[in-house]
């Protein structure tokens, strides 16, 4: 998603934002009386949403949500300008990897005082890794609303004829399944696809290989041994033609006609593949990742904020706590497909797929990305050093040496 630095956004919008202090208040309690206003932003379509919200005014009478739903592709410059402007809304929903810009910039209230009013908010409510999302310099900015993570889809079908019916446990096994699935199919079949232009596939291995290559003081580590071993690793699977090295596959074609029998993706591609690929009924399944010393994934989806600005931040709070309840989890499942954060709802029937089922299972060790306001930036170098090396035949350690020392001069400005 395309963004533009905050010098630039601040320059413009200055006097947009000196026009509206003249234009009037930004408080959202337009209402008389005992009756108010919440302004709801939601990224996506609001008929996701709007059922929830009912069900919250008919429980509060004399409040009214409004809520304004804003596509994807538009929603971070539209914050931005909410916060130049300090003219936004009361609730925002946040996509998981925006928290830290949104936070650094002051645009995110801190939560405490809250989480003590509604139990509801606590942590042990939700993922661990889902919490982290929320997290920033010490402080919880984000309630985790839904999630999402990655997780190994496979042929069963392929799978049982090389070995693994239940699909490959240890990295050991993955690549051996992979080496054994090419030897069976022929020219033009693969293992397994790595996509090399996903920010998250190389942080995944190299959390499973034990490394956090950025650490608790924001040193990075991408030159450490262990990082550079995971690199290696998925290097092997390009070098010994396991994975197909151009992006022009069709992932769900090949994984129908099985020249590419695994893939790592999110829940999502359920629905997708049940509806592009009914032949393969029966024939494929989802399972937790492979292990090398932990089986991490990556865990994003989005989380409610309270923006700094509001002067409704009480009921703010109180909705951020209706939202959390398992009730409105799963009536938003309903609506949307996506993924409860919350631990409990996992409980109702809906999640006893074992499809669905795996990538609860997943969540239980997922972890977010670096929850510092580079990520993003440093996240674009990571793609281009693994592409350096995957495609076009770098040396690794000379690579990861450079990867490191652009991530210490990013950290750095």
């Amino acid at each position: 998603m395309k963004k533009k630095t905050w010098g630039i956004m601040f320059a413009t919008l200055m006097a947009f934002s000196l026009v509206l202090a003249g234009c009037g208040s930004n408080n959202s309690n337009s209402g008389s009386g005992s009756s108010k206003t919440l302004k709801v932003w939601f990224m996506g379509t609001s008929d996701t949403v709007t059922p929830i919200t009912k069900m919250y005014e008919e429980q509060n009478p004399g409040v009214k949500v409004e809520v304004q739903a804003i596509p994807w592709d538009s929603a971070h410059d539209k914050l931005l300008t909410a916060v130049a402007s300090q003219n936004g809304p009361d609730v925002v929903q946040m996509g998981t990897t925006w928290v830290p810009e949104f936070a650094a910039a002051g645009a995110l209230a801190d939560l405490a005082p809250y989480i003590e009013k509604y139990p509801n908010l606590k942590a042990e409510n939700f993922y661990d890794g889902a919490v982290q999302t929320g997290q920033y310099d010490g402080k919880t900015v984000g309630i985790p609303w839904y999630v999402e993570t990655r997780a190994l889809f496979y042929r069963s079908d392929l799978l049982a004829d090389v070995g693994y019916p239940e699909g490959p446990k240890t990295w050991d096994e993955l690549k051996a399944a992979s080496q054994k699935l090419v030897a069976k199919g022929g020219a033009g079949h693969y293992g397994i696809t790595i996509d090399s232009k996903d920010q998250i596939t190389a942080a995944i291995f190299a959390w499973q290989n034990g490394i956090d290559f950025i650490d608790d003081q924001g040193q990075p580590h991408f030159n450490d041994p262990k990082y550079v071993e995971a690199i290696n690793y998925l290097k092997s699977f390009y070098d010994e033609k396991l994975t197909p090295s151009g992006t022009d596959l069709d992932t769900v074609a090949a994984f129908k006609d099985g020249t590419i029998p695994m893939f790592i993706s999110g829940p999502w591609m359920i629905q997708t593949i049940k509806d592009k690929d009914p032949e393969i009924d029966g024939k494929w399944t989802v399972t937790t990742l492979p292990a090398k010393e932990n089986n991490q994934s990556a865990i994003g989806g989005a989380d409610l904020s309270i923006f700094n600005y509001s002067k409704n931040k009480d009921e703010a709070a109180k909705f951020i706590s209706f939202m959390s309840d398992k009730e409105a989890q799963l009536k938003y499942y309903e609506t949307s497909n996506s993924l409860p954060a919350l631990k409990t709802a996992w409980d109702d029937q809906a999640f006893q797929d074992p499809m669905i089922a795996a990538f609860g299972k997943q969540l239980e060790t997922s972890r977010p990305a670096p929850q510092i306001k580079e990520w993003e930036t440093i996240a674009q170098s990571v793609i281009s050093s693994f592409e350096q090396i995957t495609i076009g035949g770098a040396d690794t350690q000379t690579e990861m040496n450079k990867l490191n020392d652009k991530a210490k001069e990013i950290l750095a400005k």
